[in-house]
């Protein structure tokens, strides 16, 4: 009986609370509205814009004839290669032909006598410098293995023995204008020149020359 009674109570309050939200609420009315909006699309935007190749009208005309240009064309007569006033001597030619056929054996380059401890030996191109190379032995030892001959002189210092010193100067190579070709100085220990001479060797083929310490 009692919780009947609670039942009802809880049910009644429940319908009064119900039924003052219900009042309490109000319904917005939306009223439909005669205006179109008319929104343009914006041809301005923030894009750049650039001009079209397109849009460019050729300035040319593929009818028109190359003489009508501002073109010259050239006869074959006319037509000049690089280097066509470039002449070379012939006898250069004959020089080089016969110096490179040519064979120059062993040369005897004779004999000076010195007081000298030592003497300077010096070489160099004395024709073209076409990249001869030679080979210094003195009394059967190798003192330069290899020397290239240019347009300056090179060489070396030999302390000499007593009486005959025999040095040898032996061709490596020819050079592309013909034999090899050189100038051989010697100089005593005051650096006074006692002698120069000259050779033209084939490759493999020794000059020679003998120095006599007093």
């Amino acid at each position: 009986m009692k919780f009947s009674f609670v039942f009802a109570f809880l049910l009644l309050f429940s319908l009064h609370s119900f039924g003052q939200l219900d009042g309490t609420i109000k319904s917005i009315k939306i009223e439909n509205s005669d205006k179109n909006l008319d929104i343009k699309p914006s041809n301005q935007g923030t894009a750049l814009k650039f001009p079209s190749v397109l849009d460019k009208k050729p300035d040319y005309n593929l009818k028109d004839s190359l003489m009508a240009r501002n073109v010259k064309m050239l006869p074959d007569t006319e037509l000049k290669q690089a280097g066509y006033d470039l002449k070379i001597d012939p006898k250069v030619r004959e020089k080089e032909s016969t110096a490179s056929k040519a064979h120059y054996g062993d040369m005897y380059l004779g004999d000076v006598k010195t007081t000298s401890k030592f003497v300077g030996i010096v070489c160099r191109d004395h024709e073209f410098v076409d990249g001869d190379r030679v080979k210094i032995i003195a009394n059967d030892q190798v003192v330069e293995p290899n020397l290239f001959l240019t347009a300056s002189f090179k060489g070396i210092n030999l302390d000499l023995n007593k009486g005959f010193n025999r040095l040898d100067f032996e061709a490596l190579n020819q050079g592309s204008s013909g034999p090899n070709t050189a100038q051989v100085d010697v100089y005593d220990d005051k650096g006074k020149l006692i002698y120069s001479n000259r050779w033209n060797l084939s490759t493999g083929s020794k000059a020679s020359l003998i120095i006599v310490k007093d």
